[in-house]
This record gives C-alpha cells, sequence and structure tokens, in this order.
C-alpha cells in the first residue's frame, strides 16, 4: 500500500476542487476569471484533454455577457448624469 502516493493524488483532487471553488465564488461576485479553470488544470498523469463547448452554451454565455456590459454601461450613463 503507497500511503504516500495515495496521499498526493488526494491532495492534487483537492487542489482541484478549491480551484473550482474559488473560480464559482469569483463568477458569483462578477469578479474576473480565474487563472487556470477546474477543467484545465492538469491530470495527475500530466496529460490534458481538450474540452470543446457546444454552440448551445456559447450562445448563453454570449448573451449573458452582453446583458452583463449593457447593465454595466446603463450605470455608468446614471452616474454620468
Amino acid at each position: 500500500m503507497d500511503i504516500v502516493g495515495a496521499l498526493k493524488q488526494e491532495e492534487s483532487k483537492l487542489q482541484r476542487q478549491l480551484t473550482a471553488v474559488r473560480g464559482a465564488i469569483a463568477a458569483l461576485n462578477g469578479g474576473s476569471k480565474p487563472l487556470v479553470s477546474p477543467g484545465h488544470a492538469s491530470s495527475s498523469n500530466g496529460s490534458s484533454g481538450k474540452r470543446t463547448m457546444s454552440a448551445a452554451v456559447r450562445a448563453r454565455i454570449s448573451r449573458t455577457a452582453k446583458a452583463r456590459w449593457v447593465k454595466i454601461r446603463a450605470e455608468k450613463a446614471k452616474k454620468a448624469r
């Protein structure tokens, strides 16, 4: 039984989870995107798989971003008056 190896794997898993939680918090707060997204963190064997986004998800993200910018510009226009 390789206890050290198992502990290192657990540490790696917890690190990915922490990155995901921090990214979720940043997204909810409207902050900037995380430096490393949880889906792109390298795995324990060093390989990383390419993730693709469906057209529907890209469209939803685009709509959300555009709505966010409309809101920001409206608030900015109110302050300018």
